[in-house]
């Protein structure tokens, strides 16, 4: 087994531990990498499955960062896979279905527009990319990935946790929120064990798209409420989008609102209920209960390790 890094030499699990894989540098918006033919050559033939999990997350670039990274990165893995013929088992996204509400199967056609900002559509442009490919391939689509289940422990606080503790902490005070909207959070470990399981059984799961998410549509209000049952935080006023200005907002909080959380407030007005059957089929695996009582052992993991205030 061998993990591409790019800037960071070292592999490490989610508990922070040293992964025993040989690691190789490189980057993905390059050609080959950034390898010579030599070291491209000796890497396609020494594997026999690509799994592309290379991304960025960040819902604030332009959309030539995206493009680079997001669709040409995956072109440049496909062509390492397609040097010597590896399958290849590509990490995308469950909300590349879009704004939309209601069931969203697996084997559901990619749209061509009305995503909420240039993370999806670009993921939706590397899916594009695996599937004209002429590998035998699998995707992987993960809603939102957020801590381990039975503790809430995760390594990096990123995405949607930046959001998460400018509400919690009261900096930012009001969200719009449609009613009836809700969140799919999965927790980590479920998402890495299923890329496992697809990968084992790459034979079953070739030109298969897989949901590795909880498929247990969490209202928003009850994220929220979680929130505020803990005593020195504070629960967001949900508004709904046609009553939410952001002018109307205090200076500090209109700023915070700007940059970050309103990045992740059209999450907050969707209602997908993504359906998992196909990835449970194949795997045999199925998501445990991410109901509010896994949303205090997140909440709580955040406060054990400081991202959060304690009381």
């Amino acid at each position: 087994m061998t993990a591409l890094v790019h800037r960071n030499p070292d592999v490490l699990a989610n508990d922070g531990r040293l992964v025993p894989a040989k690691a190789l540098q490189g980057d993905v918006s390059k050609p080959q990498f950034g390898w010579d033919n030599e070291l491209a050559g000796r890497v396609a033939e020494a594997h026999d499955l690509l799994i592309h999990c290379a991304a960025t997350v960040r819902f604030d670039l332009d959309e030539a960062d995206y493009q680079l990274v997001n669709v040409e990165g995956t072109s440049n893995a496909l062509a390492l896979a397609e040097a010597d013929g590896m399958d290849f088992l590509h990490v995308s996204t469950a909300y590349v279905c879009g704004q939309r509400d209601g069931a969203i199967r697996e084997d559901e056609p990619l749209p061509d527009s009305g995503f909420a900002n240039g993370y999806e559509a670009s993921k939706a442009a590397g899916e594009r990319k695996v599937r004209a490919s002429g590998l035998r391939w699998a995707v992987a689509r993960p809603s939102i990935v957020v801590g381990e289940y039975a503790t809430g422990a995760i390594r990096q606080f990123d995405t949607t946790y930046a959001a998460f503790k400018l509400i919690a902490e009261g900096r930012v005070r009001h969200m719009p929120a449609r009613a009836g909207a809700t969140l799919d959070f999965v927790p980590i470990d479920h998402v890495a064990a299923g890329i496992v399981a697809l990968a084992e059984r790459m034979d079953t799961a070739a030109g298969g798209t897989f949901h590795l998410v909880s498929g247990q549509p969490l209202p928003v209000e009850h994220f929220t409420g979680a929130i505020g049952e803990f005593p020195h935080f504070h629960e967001p006023q949900l508004v709904q989008p046609e009553d939410f200005d952001p002018a109307t907002l205090p200076a500090l909080e209109r700023r915070l609102f700007n940059r970050i959380a309103g990045l992740y407030a059209s999450y907050f007005q969707r209602d997908p209920h993504f359906d998992d059957s196909a990835f449970r089929e194949v795997t045999g695996l199925a998501c445990p209960d991410t109901g509010e009582a896994y949303i205090r052992r997140l909440i709580e993991h955040c406060i054990a390790v400081g991202f959060l205030p304690a009381a």
